[in-house]
């Protein structure tokens, strides 16, 4: 518990805190997305959509048609990648159009290239996630190839996002169960911006922690409901989502839902020829960092991810077992970002055996 001097000093830090206007989450609600847009944009106005090549026959098709129906002026872009060059390919075309809005359908790729480009342009941005599989659909932050390292880089908070349950119900499983495995790496998001708190003085936000592991903790309590893959168990896993990216905004950067587990995602997408999705591999670096802490959830997060059908460990993956012990040894490199890998990271023999006794390679 903070002292009140430490409290104060905690409100010492200043950050600018960006929150959705507007979150709508139903069955159906799709039909209905010119009169939300209506709400925070003026009507007959140019908007842009960018989308993926099958998402667009699936769902953006119609939400093009609704619009144009709806008297808005309307150009869409469809993207199969989510790298620097092609939203910056991207930004230049809608760049002359000069949308009112920037509308993204579908997963992490058209969302991630819609928001970056929304935020280069000042513009609004609408999110009209078709799969649940991370918090990116409501966080400021996109993840785009092509940096440095693999990072994620601040863009725009979304103006609205519209969440249609039945839509996402009828995503590949694979990919909600993905969304589970980023939850779930909450658990040790949390305990890592403390323990940098603790001992590099970093502003922590118990607030924004607090809602982050709730996220975590929901998803966990209701694993069964999500493995149902029904609109019900997919609205308790979007409403997960959408509190960790609420969790991000308040807190101003990806600290409470991104820590060492990420970092070993991260490092995992370095060093593996084919890496498995990103929410997968967040879930394995979960079980593995809970285990460092001490922290007896590890088992709980192995059983549920079990339960669901998500990868456990690196054969699940699809990546050699050194391709792991490699990632665990150079994820603290990844960004300057303190967790419990420390500064100086894992031996390759620490790393080794971590993975071993977590069961993450034979």
């Amino acid at each position: 518990m903070n002292t009140a001097v430490e409290w104060l000093n905690e409100l010492s830090h200043k950050h600018h805190i960006e929150l959705p206007k507007k979150v709508v989450v139903g069955g159906g609600i799709i039909e209905e997305i010119p009169g939300y847009l209506n709400e925070i944009v003026l009507r007959r106005k140019t908007i842009a959509v960018i989308t993926g090549p099958h998402v667009f026959d699936l769902v953006s098709r119609r939400v093009v048609e609704l619009l144009k129906d709806d008297g808005y002026e309307v150009h869409y872009w469809l993207v199969e990648s989510a790298s620097k060059d092609v939203a910056e390919s991207i930004l230049t075309e809608v760049s002359e159009v000069s949308p009112k809005a920037v509308i993204g359908v579908g997963g992490g790729k058209s969302i991630d290239v819609a928001k970056y480009v929304s935020s280069k342009l000042n513009r609004y941005f609408i999110s009209v996630p078709t799969a649940a599989s991370h918090d990116g659909i409501t966080s400021p932050f996109v993840s785009l190839k092509g940096f440095e390292k693999p990072t994620s880089v601040k863009a725009v908070t979304p103006t609205m996002i519209v969440a249609d349950v039945s839509i996402i119900a009828k995503a590949p499983k694979r990919l909600n169960v993905a969304g589970v495995g980023d939850l779930v790496g909450k658990l040790v998001a949390t305990k890592d911006w403390l323990l940098a708190h603790r001992l590099k003085g970093e502003y922590y936000g118990e607030y924004a922690a607090q809602l982050a592991l709730l996220s975590a903790k929901h998803v966990l309590k209701y694993h069964e409901a999500i493995a149902s893959s029904n609109t019900e168990g997919v609205r308790v896993l979007v409403e997960a989502l959408i509190s960790s990216g609420v969790a991000m905004c308040i807190a101003g950067s990806t600290r409470p839902a991104s820590g060492s587990e990420h970092l070993f995602s991260h490092a995992l997408d370095v060093v593996a020829s084919k890496p498995a999705l990103h929410g997968e591999q967040v879930g394995v670096g979960t079980i593995m960092m809970l285990y460092l802490y001490g922290d007896p959830k590890w088992k709980l997060v192995k059983r549920v991810l079990r339960k669901l059908g998500a990868p456990i460990n690196a054969r699940e993956l699809g990546v050699p077992s050194e391709a792991v012990i490699k990632a665990l040894t150079i994820a603290h490199t990844i960004r300057p970002r303190y967790t419990i890998l420390g500064e100086n990271g894992l031996t390759w023999e620490a790393a080794e055996r971590l993975a071993r006794e977590t069961g993450v390679i034979d």
